[in-house]
């Protein structure tokens, strides 16, 4: 039976939660390179979850500059099985102010200077992205944010701009004429990785500000961003302590995530050679390896 395991990836201070004791830091190394930075491995109430900083402790890491292959190719070899990202956004709605959190379920990928798939040299696979987080995962954190007492709104779609710089303020009139919820820089190409990597993944997107389309938030401030991202960061942490406690409860074990390398690889079976297959091993050793 596989062993369910949790990963949050997301700002530094997601995991100064004093509940967690037991705390070591991992250093991992992957074909791709070196993780965001060390992954934090603690226990709350008997179970283990993993911690990633995305922009590395300390926020140095520019979003164009993540490297997402190595932070899933890490939480994949330590056996993670669900991803729950939590990430600062900006919203694109009237009715989705500051402080409320979104629970993602589409997103339109704006990014273009990503490399975007592990499966970029021989070995070629196509994973469908129609629905890209996990319903059950969504489930969870759901419940989690609904005990939490946070405001939020379940679906909405995530556009994701290259930055790191905000948008103009026709970018974010077009965003808003394509029905989008929220605009951020972070989940792509991360939770297309975590699906190639067969990863159940979710995004909790909190919002922090609205973007420049609205005439009270014409500039953007950081300083203005960090001060509610703050008070969100301080409602994730409930948030997290009580989705760790739920989410296997929430495990769909006909999620199309779990075994979608079965029909994804099209590379004739001659074509791969060991290097490559050795450099996939983590992420797809599954199905390269039968």
């Amino acid at each position: 039976m596989t062993t369910n395991k949790l990963a949050i990836i997301g700002g530094s201070g997601l995991y100064d939660v004093e509940e967690f004791k037991e705390r070591e830091l991992l250093d991992l190394q992957t074909p791709w390179g070196n993780p965001s930075d060390r992954i934090l491995r603690t226990k709350y109430n008997g179970k283990e979850v993993y911690f990633l900083p995305r922009h590395g402790r300390g926020h140095f890491i520019s979003p164009s500059n993540i490297n997402f292959r190595a932070n899933i190719d890490a939480l994949k070899q330590l056996g993670v099985t669900d991803i729950v990202s939590v990430s600062a956004v900006g919203s694109l709605k009237e009715e989705l102010p500051p402080g409320k959190f979104v629970i993602v379920d589409q997103f339109i990928d704006r990014t273009f200077a990503r490399i975007k798939t592990f499966f970029e040299d021989e070995i070629v696979a196509h994973v469908s992205m129609a629905h890209p987080t996990s319903s059950g995962l969504m489930n969870a954190c759901e419940e989690a944010i609904k005990k939490s007492n946070i405001d939020y709104q379940r679906n909405g779609t995530y556009v994701v701009m290259e930055g790191p710089q905000f948008s103009t303020l026709a970018e974010s009139k077009l965003y808003r004429s394509w029905e989008a919820d929220v605009i951020g820089m972070t989940n792509m190409p991360e939770a297309k990785l975590a699906r190639e990597a067969e990863i159940r993944y979710a995004s909790v997107s909190m919002v922090t500000d609205f973007d420049c389309w609205h005439p009270d938030h014409e500039n953007v401030d950081v300083q203005q961003v960090i001060k509610v991202l703050l008070g969100n960061a301080e409602k994730a942490k409930i948030m997290i302590k009580n989705l760790i406690d739920n989410f296997e409860n929430y495990i769909d074990p006909n999620d199309p995530t779990n075994n979608c390398l079965d029909v994804a690889i099209i590379t004739a079976p001659e074509k791969r050679t060991k290097k490559t297959i050795d450099k996939l091993k983590t992420v797809a050793g599954r199905v390269l390896n039968k």
